[in-house]
């Protein structure tokens, strides 16, 4: 079996070492599913320059991409990140807003809400795969940032554990859906329910819903 692939902090000491403090890993969760929000996350770690090939003992251990977690392991990780984080920021953009600029423009809106949000904003940012423009301080892309940057992984946990958490709180005003068990994605139990009850005002009218 591979090797499982863990989030390293290369990028990160290298801006921490030619000077730079505040250096923010952002990513966003939610374009695929049919219903809610995209929330994206940014987060600051103060620097630590320890040698390159380990995660230093006081940051949490296990930090992967979102996707490669249980649930149990994302929660405790959510806590973890938010208790030695120098800064964090949420980004949501509702789907309303989705429906109106377009799922890909909405998770760069998110992604930037995040930033905003936070208490400082960063001197460098890393961001997974998408550009984004205009900021007041350099962005690095990643391919793949959530898989290989440690920041872009701790930023897609704390957005995964948010958005299960408001599609939990939605699966209770909507209990058909079953939003609780798949978080808004397109299941065969959700298209079902949407066949029988039709969308609600949080499904995103501008998918292909069946």
């Amino acid at each position: 079996m591979a090797a499982r692939i863990a989030p390293r902090l290369h990028s990160e000491r290298d801006l921490w070492r030619s000077g730079l403090r505040l250096v923010a890993g952002v990513d966003e969760v939610g374009m695929g599913p049919l219903a809610g929000p995209v929330v994206a996350a940014a987060v600051i770690f103060s620097p630590h320059h320890e040698c390159d090939d380990d995660i230093p003992a006081v940051l949490p251990q296990g930090v992967r991409d979102s996707k490669m977690l249980t649930l149990k392991a994302r929660e405790r990780l959510d806590t973890e990140i938010r208790q030695v984080a120098f800064a964090v920021g949420i980004g949501m953009v509702e789907v309303e807003e989705i429906d109106r600029i377009n799922i890909y423009q909405a998770g760069l809106r998110a992604m930037r809400l995040a930033l905003d949000h936070l208490p400082v904003f960063p001197e460098h940012v890393l961001v997974d795969g998408r550009t984004l423009k205009n900021l007041p301080c350099p962005c690095s892309v990643f391919i793949k940032g959530d898989r290989d940057v440690y920041s872009i992984a701790a930023a897609s946990i704390l957005a995964k554990v948010y958005r299960d958490r408001l599609m939990i709180d939605l699966d209770r005003q909507y209990p058909e859906y079953g939003f609780a068990r798949h978080m808004g994605y397109g299941t065969v139990a959700h298209r079902d329910a949407l066949r029988r009850f039709g969308p609600t005002p949080v499904h995103r009218r501008s998918f292909r819903l069946l």
